[in-house]
């Protein structure tokens, strides 16, 4: 069937404020940018920016072609501030007491209705951009050039801290044992590089708040859940060009094929 060509010449161009801010974002998560509004806001003109949308296809493979590329989903609705993630991130890295590689933030908004407190788990970001590795005089910090995984090489640390600083995330500390910094590195040489298929943290959340995978795998759960356009995804901070690749979204139950896959994944 062939539809005749909108004339949007002979309509009259009404104001972007007709679309709502959700809906603007799904177009832009899907590489389309509204351009005319028309019809009070039934029509819309759109034109293709999917080369500027961040975790796109292209942009991956392309420029970031790490396989697997790990990535993180957390899904802040569902943290309940338990802090299992973070006894089980503390026992399987040999984390001390004073030292983190992640932790969860407290939000309270007062005059929100009904739940007024929201918990929000953060963690090394493994930019594709890293600051930190950009600051290290030594190289100590680095990109791994096969998952994308910022690691650390103690040995090579000097403990000047300067990746401390650099690091848009607060997601480093200084080791007193190591006499170097430490950070999350997704769990690589604990339990990722034994066969394992899940960080201790999303292993043990009881929510499924966390959601770890390979977001270059069209069939992974991370990317799926990144190119989704029913729920919006955002990153922490993206004016500091980092481009993490930790996402976080709003989300309030687990799914079915959710439930399965960690259950398998266990």
């Amino acid at each position: 069937m062939k539809f005749p060509k909108m004339d949007f010449e002979g309509l009259k161009k009404e104001s972007p404020a007709l679309i709502s801010s959700q809906e603007r974002r799904n177009f832009l998560k899907m590489g389309l940018a509204i351009t005319g509004v028309y019809a009070g806001g039934q029509i819309l003109s759109v034109v293709s920016r999917v080369n500027e949308v961040y975790a796109s296809t292209t942009e991956f493979l392309k420029k970031y072609p790490y396989k697997p590329h790990y990535s993180m989903v957390v899904r802040q609705g569902l943290c309940i501030d338990c802090e299992q993630c973070i006894s089980a991130c503390k026992e399987t890295n040999n984390v001390p007491d004073y030292g983190y590689r992640t932790r969860i933030l407290t939000k309270v908004v007062t005059d929100a209705i009904g739940r007024q407190r929201e918990f929000i788990p953060t963690l090394c970001n493994h930019c594709n951009e890293p600051p930190c590795t950009r600051a290290c005089p030594t190289k100590a910090t680095y990109k791994n050039k096969v998952n994308g995984i910022v690691m650390m090489e103690s040995k090579k640390c000097i403990g000047c801290k300067m990746c401390v600083l650099a690091c848009p995330y607060e997601a480093r500390y200084f080791n007193d044992e190591k006499r170097a910094i430490d950070k999350c590195n997704f769990c690589y040489d604990t339990r990722i590089s034994k066969g394992e298929k899940l960080t201790a943290c999303s292993y043990i959340c009881p929510t499924g708040a966390r959601i770890f995978g390979d977001i270059s795998n069209p069939d992974n759960v991370v990317y799926k859940m990144v190119h989704q356009i029913e729920k919006q995804v955002w990153v922490l901070r993206p004016e500091s060009g980092s481009k993490p690749n930790v996402f976080y979204m709003k989300a309030t139950r687990s799914s079915p094929w959710e439930l399965r896959r960690q259950a398998d994944a266990r």
